[in-house]
């Protein structure tokens, strides 16, 4: 039996246009309705093995916490069945489950209880939990008096220290600072590896992908792709795009007449991968090389080098602002670094049907830890602050990166230049 398993589940919330309307329903016959259903969730479908992390992401009133309030048991769905088998714990709404005039030590003896622990196993746990809050002797004034980040703090250190076979993580922790978020991060990914089920909600793509085995897309309460999360958070991300584009107007240039089409000097027209691609196809990417600064093509990206990404485009329709650039990504899928056009202050002409168009973009990689990187193509029409996309391609190259001379710590080496700034003080040794 899966942990989790949602089976054509729908939930709807009554909508009132005034409190008396409320009244009127309650009073009157059940055929006279004064209220508007609202759908959170329209006929949801999935399952989610056990030891899997499984991502949900999407805007905010797409449904997502309403979906892990149902696994949590605080909600009942309106239509279907929602299946859970494990210990669920959930850090849900910043707070959710604790009392404000409690204290923080009232409120985790309060939650214990709740997940069906006795007050001497919590007694046992105690220690553990206090210390990963930090919140020194806070954990015994009253929760009311915490600052959101100390409310986080504890009710994550309670969510993990429970032992949970379900673990329910909503956007609680973006409130956090960066310490407590990068602690919290490291209990997932220890938790993750010691085979617990994790239901991860968050707005933050590159934890969903870090973090996630699968992703679902929700958007007004419907499933909108299940699968890979570097797939569907391309997808989501699309249409993000998109839609912020819809409400950012750009100035065009004047119309251009009797200008014949052009074709770039040099085409790359070879695109290696597609892993996914979208875009409105007013213009396309026809192709995308990794060079040396000679031209050669690159099979191995050297730490400390120089090497030119070269990008051929062409427009179908006209395409007033052309913005060219790429996506550069690392071995987890994570978004490393990036360039375009627009973005380095290079403004390109505007594109007729049937220009071609190619663009270098000339790099120094510093020295990257020995991992594979991807190069993802993309063209759009308008500025940074408002544009559309015509045609990006997902992890459309990917090279190794070589090894370096020296020991990588992190991602990357930084150019760094020691001197000792201290003064030496040696004591003078008494001789006879």
């Amino acid at each position: 039996m899966h942990p989790i398993e949602f089976q054509g589940v729908s939930k709807s919330y009554p909508i009132y246009e005034s409190p008396g309307d409320r009244l009127k329903e309650l009073v009157t016959p059940r055929r006279f309705q004064f209220h508007k259903d609202f759908w959170a969730l329209r006929d949801v479908s999935f399952q989610i093995r056990r030891g899997e992390t499984f991502c949900i992401v999407g805007e905010n009133g797409s449904g997502k916490s309403t979906l892990l309030q149902m696994v949590a048991g605080i909600l009942q769905p309106t239509a279907g069945t929602v299946r859970v088998d494990g210990r669920v714990s959930a850090l849900l709404e910043l707070g959710a489950g604790f009392n404000p005039e409690f204290t923080g030590r009232d409120n985790v003896y309060l939650n214990g209880s709740i997940l069906g622990f006795s007050t001497r196993q919590i007694d046992q746990k105690f220690a553990e939990i206090a210390a990963f809050a930090e919140i020194g002797d806070f954990i015994d004034q009253p929760v009311k008096t915490y600052s959101s980040g100390m409310v986080v703090r504890l009710a994550f250190s309670v969510a993990i220290h429970v032992d949970p076979e379900i673990l329910l993580v909503d956007e609680a922790l973006a409130v956090g600072d960066i310490y407590c978020r990068q602690r919290c991060m490291r209990k997932v990914h220890e938790m993750r590896a010691r085979g617990i089920t994790i239901l991860f909600v968050s707005h933050a793509t590159g934890d969903v992908k870090a973090l996630g085995d699968r992703a679902m897309w929700l958007d007004r309460g419907r499933v909108i792709e299940i699968g890979e999360p570097d797939l569907v958070v391309s997808k989501y991300l699309a249409r993000m795009v998109e839609k912020d584009a819809a409400y950012l107007t750009h100035k065009k240039p004047a119309e251009r007449t009797g200008t014949a089409s052009v074709r770039a000097p040099e085409i790359a027209d070879r695109i290696p991968n597609i892993d996914h691609r979208h875009g409105d196809g007013r213009a396309e990417v026809i192709g995308i090389a990794v060079l040396d600064p000679e031209g050669r093509p690159l099979h191995v990206l050297e730490p400390q080098s120089r090497m030119v990404v070269r990008i051929s485009v062409r427009a179908k329709q006209e395409i007033p602002l052309p913005i060219v650039g790429f996506m550069m990504r690392n071995h987890l899928g994570l978004d490393f670094s990036g360039a375009n056009t627009s973005r380095e202050g290079f403004e390109m002409p505007p594109m007729q049907p049937g220009d071609i168009c190619t663009v270098d973009f000339h790099l120094e990689l510093p020295e990257l830890y020995p991992g594979a990187f991807s190069f993802s193509p993309a063209i759009a029409d308008g500025t940074l602050l408002g544009y559309t996309m015509c045609d990006w391609i997902d992890n459309a190259i990917a090279l190794q990166m070589g090894p370096s001379d020296g020991q990588i710590y992190g991602f990357l080496h930084l150019p760094c230049r020691v001197e000792l700034n201290a003064r030496l003080i040696q004591e003078e040794r008494k001789i006879g």
